[in-house]
């Protein structure tokens, strides 16, 4: 007992520790912007070298992580984005997280990235979304300051040894023949920068291009080259290179952005405040409070679209291009002009939210629009809302290029062309979060390749991550992908709070973080084991628990003993409950205490899930009967699912598991019906083997009773 309070007292110390420092990096002053921009590289001919091991194009949330990333795993390490001072850049939504996309940027916090300490930075509304809905699909989620998110993110790649920003335009890239000691048809040495300079060598180059690659932006009947409103699009060179040089398939899909809403033209009595959380919860592991304080948190505002919002939209559709056009947009997050002609009828939610602790402007969610910018403002004001609203800077759409994600191996390299990798919209995603995970992924790749490293993978039963990657990777695009908790199949082990427990290990093994967030892990898996250990060691009798817990109603129907850990896997027990009836060995492990909490309500289901996985592998050889008809299979899979198996038919289940499109879902479900119709067949078969035994003895008796 000695002994574990003087390890106990150790955790809480280094924990103290954390959180001081922590603090002091939540609390301490950034430089500013002016002076970050002069320590970057504007030319070329600056670059204090003309060969690295990795070079990053694009400064966007792919590119950022990526950059830096690799940085961390040890390569020498070029960005070249076009403007320095939009690194960093909330392009759309001043927000991070949400459901499913919340647990992206855990994952990526956990591996040493960048976006959850910056939204810690940068928050100033947090809340935690599907809250009625159990832990495993919680959202964290923060409305951001764009200026404190942009600086925070500047600040942090330019601290970053081993890591050189660079302006400029990436004209093509430079190919030659590939080794022949590895797989691929290409190989990628570097790039060309539009304006003629020299060329700048690279042994792998990471591509994260946004909507800038041949990107074209609509308002209303006008179009014009870009990516974002301000901006030219990415060299039509490099688009060229990837399909003509490198033959890869490329498609193209659209999105938009709303008009930004002047806040002193909004009349927020008609609209529904919705406060943040009372106690905001950081992104980061390593943070255990925001920069914001609580009380200094913006409010957001809830409002809805009318009839005459639908009739603006079908009155202007005619000066429209943008919606007229083949190419598929988000479907969950669509233009207002889309959600009008697919629900009609209907009322639809705009969100009025923040930009900013100074800012004067409202990003009103929902209403992303391409009209021109006189229809806009009839739109808007069609809202009773904003019935006077005045509009800064229109909505617009933009169409891009975009890369067949299929053609990708699971480390975001394109399997054709060596030392090249893919990470960001170009993979034919959307939103910041999916946009961040692939970037830090495929830095570490790249970085691994270029110090001739073997490439590594993220399992999807191990993390949102992995199943992001392998959903591009081995069913493609045919919209921009968002990520949701409903595509991960074991999501009651891949939590929000056990990103630490899942990733930070393997970072660290891999080379993407740190020995500090490292050792915290190490201290905080311990810690965890140490208090899973203490409560199953608390065994007693229903009847004691019932005199120990008199306001819990514990079930007569259970075992006649129940652990500490099962009693908190009761909705009425908390932690907390037990703590104070067994002080001694529970009160030391408090800060742990919302964690215990979860650990116990799904350690069922995660036993479950791990049971399922490993009796999948185990059978991977099983055979899949070859007359199956898979269209009147009566098991829940998707007519997609069905389609693929009937065109393929594979001879086992590891072939299914392989195909194209087939989800691991798909595999269990498959797996457990030929299990039950393969016993189904041997007890019929074991049935008729015991009345043909029975015939024959029947007979053998009816001729020895026959005289002879």
């Amino acid at each position: 007992m000695a002994a574990s309070a003087k390890s106990i007292s150790k955790y809480r110390i280094c924990l103290l520790a954390d959180w001081l420092r922590m603090s002091h990096m939540l609390t301490k002053k950034l430089p500013p912007v002016q002076s970050i921009l002069f320590l970057v590289t504007r030319k070329a001919s600056q670059l204090s070298r003309q060969r690295y091991d990795v070079i990053v194009v694009g400064g966007g949330h792919a590119g950022t992580e990526a950059a830096a990333a690799a940085a961390r795993v040890g390569a020498e390490t070029l960005l070249v984005t076009q403007k320095i001072h939009t690194i960093g850049a909330l392009s759309c939504n001043p927000s991070l997280g949400g459901v499913g996309k919340g647990h992206l940027v855990r994952e990526v916090d956990a591996l040493d990235g960048l976006c959850g300490r910056a939204g810690d930075w940068a928050g100033i509304h947090f809340s935690i979304l599907n809250r009625r809905k159990g832990p495993a699909v919680w959202g964290p989620r923060a409305q951001l300051d764009r200026q404190r998110y942009r600086e925070f993110i500047q600040a942090e790649l330019l601290s970053t040894p081993r890591l050189m920003v660079l302006e400029g335009s990436v004209e093509k890239l430079l190919v030659t023949d590939p080794n022949p000691e590895e797989p691929g048809s290409h190989r990628v040495t570097g790039i060309h920068l539009a304006n003629g300079s020299h060329p700048i060598s690279a042994s792998s180059v990471v591509l994260t291009t946004g909507t800038f690659l041949s990107g074209s932006l609509f308002m209303g009947q006008t179009t014009s080259p870009g990516g974002r409103i301000g901006d030219a699009p990415s060299s039509t060179g490099l688009s060229e290179t990837l399909r003509e040089r490198l033959g890869l398939r490329v498609g193209r899909l659209r999105t938009g952005t709303p008009p930004r809403i002047l806040k002193d033209s909004v009349d927020l009595s008609l609209a529904k405040l919705h406060p943040p959380d009372t106690h905001p919860a950081p992104f980061s592991f390593m943070n255990t409070h925001t920069r914001c304080k609580p009380e200094e948190q913006l409010p957001c505002y809830l409002t809805y679209t009318t009839p005459g919002v639908e009739r603006v939209v079908r009155e202007s559709l005619h000066l429209n291009c943008h919606i007229h056009q083949d190419t598929k947009g988000p479907r969950y997050c669509p233009s207002i002009e889309s959600r009008v002609l697919r629900f009609p009828g209907r009322s639809h939610q705009v969100w009025l939210e923040p930009e900013g602790m100074t800012s004067d402007l409202f990003y009103p969610q929902g209403l992303s629009m391409t009209m021109p910018p006189d229809v806009q403002l009839r739109l808007i004001r069609e809202i009773p809302a904003m019935h006077r609203a005045e509009i800064h800077i229109p909505g617009y759409g933009v169409q891009y290029d975009y890369v067949c994600p299929t053609q990708l191996s699971p480390a975001l390299q394109v399997k054709n062309t060596q030392g090249l990798f893919l990470a960001g919209q170009i993979n034919g995603t959307t939103g910041y979060e999916e946009a961040a995970a692939q970037g830090l992924w495929a830095g570490v790749n790249a970085a691994r390749w270029a110090l001739s490293q073997p490439p590594v993978a993220l399992s999807r039963t191990e993390s949102y991550i992995g199943v992001l990657i392998d959903d591009l990777v081995s069913r493609g695009v045919k919209e921009p992908y968002r990520m949701f908790t409903s595509r991960a199949e074991f999501r009651t082990a891949l939590r929000p709070d056990n990103a630490d427990l899942r990733l930070t290990l393997k970072g660290f093994e891999v080379g993407c973080v740190s020995s500090v967030r490292h050792d915290v892990a190490l201290r905080v898996k311990s810690s965890l084991q140490d208090a899973i250990a203490s409560l199953q060691a608390l065994t007693l009798s229903t009847n004691r628990w019932r005199k120990k817990l008199p306001g819990i109603n514990v079930s007569e129907s259970k075992s006649s003993m129940l652990s500490g850990m099962e009693l908190l896997q009761y909705k009425d027990v908390s932690f907390e409950i037990l703590a104070s009836v067994f002080p001694e060995c529970l009160l030391p492990y408090m800060e742990l205490s919302q964690r215990l909490k979860i650990e116990a309500v799904y350690k069922p289901h995660c036993d479950l899930s791990k049971r399922e996985i490993e009796r999948i592998q185990k059978e991977e050889n099983m055979s899949l009967p070859q007359d199956i008809d898979y269209f009147t299979l009566p098991v829940s899979l998707s007519q997609e699912v069905r389609e693929i198996l009937n065109r393929f038919r594979p001879s086992t289940l590891g072939a299914a598991t392989r195909l194209e499109g087939m989800t691991p879902a798909a595999v269990v479900t498959l797996f457990n019906y030929v299990q039950l119709t393969g016993r189904k067949e041997r007890m019929v078969n074991r049935n008729e083997a015991d009345n043909e035994e029975e015939r024959e003895e029947d007979l053998c008796t009816r001729n020895a009773s026959l005289p002879q």
